[in-house]
This record gives structure tokens, sequence and C-alpha cells, in this order.
């Protein structure tokens, strides 16, 4: 069921991604915002739209010419795709969640190592082996009352031993301890299971648009 105040929840989770990602601020538009990223591969800028209608989605695609732009669209893939010309490509569809942060820091498997800092505004927290090798990681921007976990990854061999859940869990501990009540964010549909598990409701689904170099001929 989609969220009657989607606009605020979308806000809270771009605010927190801006810190995570160390983007520009967000800047107001009629429909949603718009955020510079700049990252050197994959993602020039972003424009985010928390309640899309054909109209804003046409001209916004139509008008928009650099490379790796994407369009964040609280709306089914199904729904967004004929808004598209052939330029875009759409990417895995993702989920508005949230949930309510508490201080609950989870107990550590044998054989692995937590460490968790902050920096910048930005909880990070790193699960290695005894030997120090990579095995699960994450991060979260802090935005007021709101954490907002990013980029959480399991190295495959280290997969289905719950380092996922340990990893959420500190973060959702650590954000609390720093005054955050509330977690959000977009999960993949793979995410999306993990964080149910946790207690993570979904409000809407979110379609990604990415505008592609042009092919060169010949």
């Amino acid at each position: 069921m989609r969220d009657p105040d989607i606009r605020a929840l979308v806000r809270r989770w771009i605010s927190g991604w801006a810190v995570s990602r160390g983007s520009a601020e967000p800047v107001d538009r009629p429909w949603g915002w718009t955020i510079d990223v700049g990252a050197p591969v994959g993602e020039v800028g972003r424009h985010v739209l928390p309640e899309p209608t054909e109209t804003e989605v046409r001209e916004l695609a139509e008008a928009t010419t650099a490379p790796t732009t994407w369009l964040k669209l609280f709306a089914e893939d199904a729904t967004v795709r004929p808004w598209l010309d052939e330029r875009w490509r759409l990417d895995a569809p993702g989920f508005l969640m949230t949930a309510p942060l508490a201080a609950e820091p989870p107990e550590v498997p044998a054989g692995y190592t937590l460490t968790t800092w902050e920096r910048g505004g930005v909880l990070r927290v790193l699960v290695r082996t005894e030997a120090g090798h990579l095995a699960a990681r994450g991060q979260a921007g802090l935005a007021g009352p709101a954490a907002v976990p990013d980029q959480i990854t399991t190295a495959p061999e280290h997969r289905r031993r719950g380092l996922g859940a340990l990893v959420m869990r500190t973060l959702q501990s650590a954000a609390h301890e720093r005054g955050a009540r509330t977690g959000v964010l977009v999960g993949t549909p793979e995410g999306q299971a993990l964080y149910t598990a946790l207690g993570w409701t979904t409000h809407a689904p979110m379609a990604s648009a990415v505008l592609e170099p042009a092919k060169a001929e010949g």
C-alpha cells in the first residue's frame, strides 16, 4: 500500500543519502528534487520524483541530455516505462522502506570482528574475518531524526551467515545512539526480504531509469 505522506518519506531518504554519498544538497523542484552527484563512473546526477506524473516524466526525460543522469520515480516499472524513450534504460526496481530505530547492539558471530566508526555524518560498519578479510560492510547517512542505511554488502563466500543482519542492526543501534529515531532506505528486491525480516515496512515501489551514452556510429 502506498503511504499517503510519500513526499516527506522520500525527502528524508534523499537527505541521508546525500550525506552518505557526499553529493550536493538536494535542490527543490516543482515535481521533487535534483541532486548533483558527480560520481566519476555511473552517475552525474539524479532527479527524484516522489509522485511522478506522465507529463512531468516525459518533459524531464526529453529535456535531459547528460549521460548517466538518473530518474528515481516512485512508481511501478510498468507504469513509467511507456513514458520514456529508447535512450533510457530501466535498472532493477527499488522499495522505499522505514523502521523505528532502537539501541540494540547485536552479538558478533564467532570467527568475525566488527568495527564501527563515524566521520562527516556517515556511520560505517566493517565486518572482517579473524584473518582480516572483508566479510560484510555498510554505512548510513545521518540527517537529523533519520538515518539512511546505504551500500550494504556481504562478500559472496560469507553470505547466509547473518552478516547482513549484523551490519544493519549495528547501524540502526549506532544511529539511535546519535539521536536518529527512524531508518529510511530504498532496498533492492533481494534486500527487501532481509529488511522485512528485520522489521522494516515497505511504503512504495521505486523505478530507476538511467540515460545511457549515445552509441557511436560506424
